[in-house]
C-alpha cells in the first residue's frame, strides 16, 4: 500500500472537504466562526507536506497532471510553417538597421491622440513609429500603395512569423499576392519577450477597437475607435471603411489566459522606443493613436472609464536608405501558383 504522503490531490480535496474545509471557502465568512479551523488546516496542509517530501526522497518531480501537460505541449518547438521562402537575410536587414548615419529623411509628424493619418514609404525606405511623449499602442494597415487590393494579412503574418513579432519578422500580403510587404529591422522593445503572466508585445492576436464592438458591448457611440481613426485617415488616399483591414497592434501587450481568452496589458513602452520597418513594396501606411492609450485603464467591463488622461501622440519617420546597403536587393515578387483552383474536374479515385 502507498503511504499517506503519496495521496492524490483530489483524495486530498475528499479528506479536506469530510473535515467541513471547502476548498472555495478560503475566500468566505466561514473560517473566523469555525473553533476547529486550526487543526484541520494543520492536518490537510501536513498531508501536502509529507506528500511532497516522500516525491522528492523517491526522485519523483512535484508537478500535476496539468503540468506535465503543459511540458508536452511546449515539447512541441517546431513551427508549423517551414521552407526557403521564410529565411531573412539578416545581415543584410541588420546593416539597414545599424548604419543609419547616411540616412536621409523624407518626411516626419507626429499623429495626435484619437486620430489616424496615412502615409507612403517607397519601396527601400525605412518607416519609424515612436513613442514620443510615453506608452501608447498605434493600431497599424499597410497596403500595396500601387494596389490597394494587395493588403497586410495579419492571421497569415501571425502563421508564418509570430502572435507577436519583432525584429526579422515581416509582415506578409493576402491572397493572391502573399509577399512580404515589409521587414522588421528594428524593435527597442525586442528584449521584452514574455512576461510574469504571459504578455508579448506588438500584437497580431487581436485586432483594432471598433464602434460597433462598443456599441454592442455598452449602447453607447463613440467616433474616434482605432477602426474610425483609419477610415478618415485613408479617405484622402481614396480608400473607404471596406479597405480598413486586421491591424499590427504596435507596442501593445497581449497574450491569452488560462482560459484561452485574450488579455490586453499596460504597454511597457518609454519615451523614444520604437518600431521600424523596411518596405519590400511601395507601400501606403496608416496608424491610429488607439483611444485607450497605454491601455492602463479598462476600456470595458469593470473599473471602465475614459482613459483620455493615459492618450499620447505617436511619431513617424520616414528615411531613404542609402544606395549602397541596397545592392542586389529586389522586391519580392507574388508566388507563381499556375493551378485553376479546381475548376476543372479532377477524379480522385
Amino acid at each position: 500500500m502507498r503511504p499517506t504522503a503519496w495521496a492524490t490531490g483530489t483524495t486530498i480535496w475528499r479528506w479536506l472537504s469530510a473535515d467541513a474545509i471547502k476548498p472555495w471557502q478560503h475566500r468566505s465568512w466561514i473560517f473566523p466562526r469555525d473553533p476547529d479551523f486550526g487543526p484541520k488546516a494543520a492536518r490537510v496542509l501536513d498531508l501536502h507536506a509529507r506528500r511532497a517530501a516522500y516525491r522528492l526522497a523517491h526522485g519523483a518531480r512535484l508537478t500535476s497532471r496539468k503540468d506535465d501537460m503543459s511540458r508536452k505541449v511546449a515539447a512541441l518547438t517546431d513551427a508549423a510553417y517551414k521552407g526557403p521562402a521564410l529565411e531573412v537575410d539578416r545581415e543584410f536587414y541588420g546593416a539597414i538597421a545599424q548604419k543609419t548615419g547616411s540616412r536621409i529623411t523624407v518626411e516626419s509628424f507626429v499623429i495626435p491622440i484619437r486620430s489616424g493619418k496615412a502615409w507612403r514609404v517607397p519601396a527601400g525606405h525605412v518607416c519609424r513609429i515612436l513613442t514620443v511623449d510615453g506608452p501608447q499602442v498605434g493600431d497599424l494597415n499597410i497596403w500595396n500603395f500601387n494596389n490597394p487590393r494587395e493588403r497586410f494579412w495579419a492571421a497569415r503574418t501571425r502563421q508564418l512569423q509570430a502572435a507577436h513579432v519583432t525584429t526579422f519578422d515581416r509582415l506578409w500580403s493576402n491572397l493572391p499576392y502573399l509577399r512580404p510587404l515589409a521587414t522588421i529591422t528594428a524593435d527597442t522593445l525586442e528584449n521584452y519577450g514574455i512576461d510574469s503572466e504571459g504578455g508579448r508585445v506588438h500584437d497580431l492576436l487581436g485586432t483594432r477597437c471598433d464602434p460597433y464592438v462598443n456599441r454592442m458591448l455598452t449602447g453607447v457611440d463613440f467616433d474616434y475607435f482605432c477602426h474610425s481613426n483609419l477610415v478618415r485617415a485613408v479617405r484622402p488616399f481614396g480608400l473607404t471603411e471596406f479597405d480598413v483591414h486586421d491591424v499590427l497592434n504596435v507596442f501593445q501587450c497581449t497574450g491569452l489566459n488560462d482560459a484561452d481568452q485574450y488579455f490586453m496589458k499596460t504597454c511597457p513602452a518609454k519615451v523614444g522606443d520604437y518600431f521600424e520597418l523596411f518596405a519590400e513594396q511601395d507601400l501606403l501606411m496608416a496608424l491610429s493613436t488607439c483611444p485607450g492609450g497605454d491601455l492602463s485603464i479598462p476600456m470595458w467591463g469593470d473599473g471602465a472609464h475614459d482613459p483620455v488622461e493615459v492618450c499620447r501622440p505617436i511619431g513617424i519617420e520616414v528615411f531613404k536608405v542609402n544606395d549602397a546597403l541596397l545592392e542586389g536587393w529586389i522586391p519580392a515578387k507574388p508566388p507563381k501558383y499556375a493551378g485553376g483552383h479546381g475548376l476543372r474536374e479532377q477524379p480522385w479515385r
